[in-house]
């Protein structure tokens, strides 16, 4: 096992990817739906002082366990509401699994491995994104990482109580990620290593899993808000446990169906620019017999294949599913740097480069001619943006393959990491351009400064997610349940079930506001009931009720 040693030029390469990791943060509107809920829960935790019963929207919202939730109330309470307080838990987990991709490559083969490792998950492009948009699989996949971190690194301790100290971080990891996303974080780890058991026929792993002071530490961070939640709210545990649980992978509950190789065109998209390297590095891995000895290599390829068969699996399939198995790959391509040829290396770099460079001639004035429901100021500065990143990414293959060409192969794999990292965050400006169409920040800005404490909020047949969090307050619901249909069961005086008594209200009411869909709109105006229009968007108007 290799040792880590201080290197300059890896402290130079982290303060840069600091920079370029949280320089963004706050210059993006938060996107409908996961932005948005997932700030205004916990803006909803900081504003009432409960932090036991997660809501959205002043609903009751049992879908996903708190330690997100947690963790940005916390940073609201110590630095304010901010797009980058929303997104700063989800950026620190991000960074935080690159840098333990980092750690574990080194510590297993040595620094170039590392530095490959980490780079090169910075930049592969579903990892990129999904570590600067607020949403929970972040926080899950560091925390699966961490586990896996330190369950191979019990395996490779050669002193007892080393390995132990390991393991314990291992259950730590795990118990991190169970409150992160559920339980799926155990049904991973378990399938990976039972799989592992058959696969390579090492028991060796089970002699190391410190159980009963695994399982204590397991269940002392991760028991007492189950256990708290559970008395507050008898209705959670058959809520949590089995319909978004067992309900979700079995069934079509969630309307998230896609066919069993939807992750497949996932993953070709997501792991650019390194898909076909990661493939490469996990066939190694696999290659690689070692019966009744550990390998680490071939425990990260087996959690590849496994994490990607079981959500390939499930009823239920978004994106970002497949995120936990990146880190993995990431390792998989610095342990496999050495036996990847010069020859292999330019062929798939110089792919690469003759792909994107149809990209800088098409896409702009593919993009200024796109969709006329977007403004062609709107259009332009996203294919200005577009442009610019695919110019940065054919500058650092064209740097890669001089790397190659001279045979720095982790010279290479780094450039190609840090372009493809620019080129992702360029990506993410631009498309704030189209926020105005995907974010409810522009309307916010018009309505706050009309709307006073304690004026009603309605939000007619339909919940625009980012829209509570911009106003800082909750609205109420109008003919329209979605994903709060559970919690208005238990708390039905929460909202307002029929057109007809909305309208009844809005006639009683001083002073109102509300947005609805532009069908509705029309409707009601035409009824002749009274409403000032204040804005609207591509999908809804908001009205005041004439003073």
């Amino acid at each position: 096992m290799n040792r880590p040693r201080f290197d300059w030029k890896a402290v130079v390469l982290v303060a840069a990817l600091l920079a370029v990791w949280f320089g963004t943060l706050d210059h993006r509107a938060l996107l409908r739906p996961d932005e948005g809920r997932y700030a205004e829960i916990p803006r909803e935790m900081a504003a009432t002082g409960d932090w036991l019963t997660p809501r959205l929207n002043a609903i009751k919202y049992f879908e996903k366990p708190p330690l997100q939730y947690w963790a940005t109330a916390s940073a609201y309470s110590l630095f304010g509401e901010h797009h980058w307080t929303a997104r700063l838990w989800t950026a620190l987990t991000g960074l935080g699994g690159i840098l333990l991709a980092a750690f574990l490559g080194t510590r297993l083969w040595g620094l170039r491995a590392g530095i490959v490792a980490g780079t090169a998950l910075a930049g592969t492009t579903l990892y990129n994104i999904m570590g600067h948009l607020t949403s929970l699989d972040m926080g899950l996949t560091f925390f699966l990482q961490l586990a896996l971190t330190g369950f191979v690194l019990a395996q490779q301790a050669a002193a007892p109580a080393i390995g132990r100290r390991w393991m314990l971080l291992a259950w730590a990891g795990l118990a991190g990620a169970v409150l992160s996303k559920g339980l799926v974080a155990l049904v991973l780890t378990g399938l990976a290593i039972v799989a592992y058991t058959a696969v390579n026929r090492d028991i060796g792993p089970w002699k190391r899993f410190a159980p009963l002071s695994g399982l204590l530490l397991f269940l002392a961070i991760t028991a007492p808000w189950f256990v708290a939640v559970s008395l507050a709210n008898p209705e959670f545990p058959h809520f949590f446990f089995i319909h978004e649980h067992f309900e979700r992978f079995l069934t079509r509950a969630h309307r998230r169906y896609q066919p069993g190789g939807y992750f497949v065109f996932i993953y070709l998209v997501g792991a650019l620019p390194f898909a076909l390297l990661y493939l490469h590095g996990l066939l190694k891995a696999w290659g690689r017999r070692t019966a009744g000895q550990f390998s680490a290599e071939r425990f990260l390829a087996v959690w590849v294949v496994t994490t990607f068969g079981f959500f390939s699996l499930s009823s239920s399939k978004l994106p970002p599913y497949i995120l936990p198995i990146f880190p993995a790959l990431a390792l998989l391509l610095g342990a496999a740097l050495a036996q990847i040829s010069r020859r292999a290396l330019i062929v798939h770099l110089s792919l690469l480069l003759l792909a994107t460079l149809p990209m800088i001639y098409y896409v702009p004035p593919t993009i200024r001619n796109w969709d006329r429901d977007y403004s062609d100021a709107m259009l332009a500065e996203v294919s200005g943006w577009l442009g610019g990143s695919a110019v940065l990414w054919m500058i650092a293959l064209c740097a890669a393959l001089i790397f190659a060409w001279k045979q720095r192969r982790h010279l290479a794999l780094t450039a190609l990491g840090a372009g493809s990292l620019l080129a992702g965050t360029g990506f993410l400006l631009g498309y704030d351009a189209l926020s105005s169409h995907y974010s409810g920040y522009e309307s916010a800005e018009k309505i706050r400064p009309l709307l006073k404490p304690g004026v009603p909020f309605y939000s007619v047949q339909w919940y625009e997610q980012t829209i509570p969090f911009y106003l800082k307050r909750t609205v109420t619901l109008v003919a329209h349940k979605d994903e709060m249909a559970f919690g208005i069961a238990q708390e039905p005086n929460k909202w307002i079930p029929t057109l007809e008594e909305f309208k009844r209200r809005w006639q009683a009411d001083p002073d109102a506001f509300a947005l609805m869909p532009i069908g509705t709109f029309e409707a009601f105006s035409a009824e002749g009931l009274p409403m000032q229009e204040i804005t609207r968007d591509q999908r809804n108007v908001y009205v005041r009720k004439p003073q």
